[in-house]
């Protein structure tokens, strides 16, 4: 069992930047790939970045890609969400997730979620 506990989401203005952290515990952090998905009001969750157990490997959506940083600390038992220039479109509910055998952008592969933490961004 893995838990996932989802910190820093809060409202922003367009064009500013949030960080997103999501706290592991249970089994072994680094034995795991990490996904954030989010999930905005009267849409499907969807996929936004995922990163290999190593750290080595990153993967972005199109929407996201060059705007989030996705990055983890193994040691710290830690994966964060570097949000810059945001807009409101990014608005949702974001999702941290953890499964093992590598990276996928598909939700219903991952077998653990944290609750999410909502990020608003809004003038």
């Amino acid at each position: 069992q893995v838990e996932l506990v989802e910190t820093g989401g809060g409202l922003v203005q367009p064009g500013g930047s949030l960080t997103l952290s999501c706290a592991a515990s249970g089994r072994t952090f680094s034995d795991y790939a990490m996904g954030w998905f989010r999930q905005g009001p009267g849409k499907e969750r969807e996929f936004v970045a995922s990163i290999s157990a190593s750290g080595r490997n990153t993967f972005y959506s199109v929407p996201v890609k060059g705007r989030f940083t996705i990055s983890r600390d193994n040691a710290k038992n830690t994966l964060y969400l570097q949000m810059n220039s945001l807009k409101p479109e990014d608005t949702a509910n974001y999702y941290c997730a953890a499964r093992l055998f590598g990276t996928s952008t598909e939700a219903g592969l991952y077998s653990y979620w944290g609750q999410g933490t909502q990020v608003t961004i809004s003038s």
